[in-house]
């Protein structure tokens, strides 16, 4: 046995940037289609919330809707 320490099993700064880098890109490839998927969804239900919030109050003026519920884009 060797009582210095083993120069292969050591880490070093390039391995940690090494490995920075491919999570980086590991979370860029798999972030980007959960994030878009994320945002459909919270984007349809506000457009659902505004619709329906706009149908509740159709007989009143516009401006006083438009106040209350929200544009639709």
């Amino acid at each position: 046995m060797s009582s210095g320490i083993d120069r292969q099993n050591t880490i070093t700064r390039k391995n940690l940037v090494y490995s920075l880098i491919t999570g980086l890109i590991i979370g860029a490839i798999a972030g980007a289609p959960l994030g878009w998927v994320a945002h459909r969804f919270f984007a349809e239900q506000r457009l659902a919330d505004v619709l329906i919030c706009r149908e509740k109050n159709r007989n009143l003026p516009e401006a006083q809707v438009e106040s209350m519920c929200g544009s639709r884009f």
